[in-house]
């Protein structure tokens, strides 16, 4: 299944996407309508939504509603730093021992075609196109053998990162977490649709000019490591959402800098997801 956080008349729903409509959750059909209930609920819920599918009720144009981040505010939201060794070979670091994740805060989560701001207070705005998981149910100390089990889906994140403030801290969360710089979907693939997580094309481009052309094949920590590593030191719970890392090809390395601009769009294919598209525009001006 694809699972989509949307909004329809103003208000925000949980559904299925069936090719070019929508099944939406909303209505007495016994399905919570929203990612976290429906993670939480786990196996009745997934059965009653694909008996919902099946019955071919409340169903809505895709067209109509607009995408929001399938997760749209995750209690952590982790990426992991230097899982490509390419991406590794052009920032010329070390290849990490263990795996490395950093915080982005839930605050910049955006959703698909929804505007990048490129903030006032740096110009140094980069992209990362990344696959991520989501935990589909509460864990501690999973073993690697039983992983997968607990990952829902994966879906398309942009880890953008403004790089001169992400060096300012050795935890590089401020650089991580300014507001609209964790675009997420634009839905979430369910696990049991992703035959192989670890060999699937990426891509991302710049308007039209491709950056970033690779495979999750290439990555140093798989998506089952991080989860055995990073259950050993917290519960992970329905939800959260974990970035495995870019491939080589961001803007910092380029020669000159390939930073994104207003004007531009950035877009991520992952094979077997979809495409992530967000347009960039100056950081507006805010009242406070």
């Amino acid at each position: 299944m694809k699972l989509i956080t949307f909004l329809n008349n103003n208000s925000m729903h949980l559904g299925a996407v069936i090719t070019d409509e929508v099944i939406s959750c909303e209505g007495n059909f016994g399905i919570p309508n929203n990612i976290i209930d429906f993670l939480n609920q786990g196996e009745p819920a997934k059965q009653a939504l694909k008996k919902l599918i099946n019955s071919g009720e409340n169903r809505i144009p895709l067209s109509n509603v607009k995408l929001q981040a399938p997760v749209p505010r995750p209690g952590k939201f982790l990426g992991i730093a230097l899982n490509y060794a390419d991406h590794i070979n052009e920032t010329q670091l070390e290849k990490p021992q263990y795996p490395q994740f950093f915080t982005k805060q839930s605050s910049c989560v955006i959703g698909n075609g929804m505007a990048i701001h490129r903030p006032m207070v740096s110009d140094k705005l980069d992209y990362e196109g990344e696959l991520a998981f989501i935990i589909g149910q509460r864990c501690r100390h999973v073993p690697l053998e039983k992983a997968n089990q607990v990952i829902a889906g994966y879906t398309i994140v942009n880890d953008v990162s403004v790089r001169d403030w992400q060096i300012r801290s050795p935890t590089w969360m401020l650089g991580k977490s300014f507001d609209t710089h964790g675009p997420m979907g634009p839905w979430i693939v369910t696990s049991d649709e992703i035959e192989d997580p670890h060999n699937l094309n990426i891509n991302t481009w710049i308007d039209d000019e491709l950056r970033q052309d690779s495979n999750t094949k290439h990555m140093i920590f798989n998506c089952f490591e991080m989860v055995e590593y990073l259950s050993k030191a917290m519960t992970l719970e329905p939800g959260d959402v974990i970035a495995t890392g870019t491939p080589s090809g961001v803007g910092v390395k380029m020669k000159p800098r390939g930073y994104m601009k207003p004007g531009q769009t950035v877009k991520i294919e992952i094979e077997g997801i979809g495409t992530l598209s967000n347009p960039v525009i100056e950081e507006p001006a805010s009242q406070f």
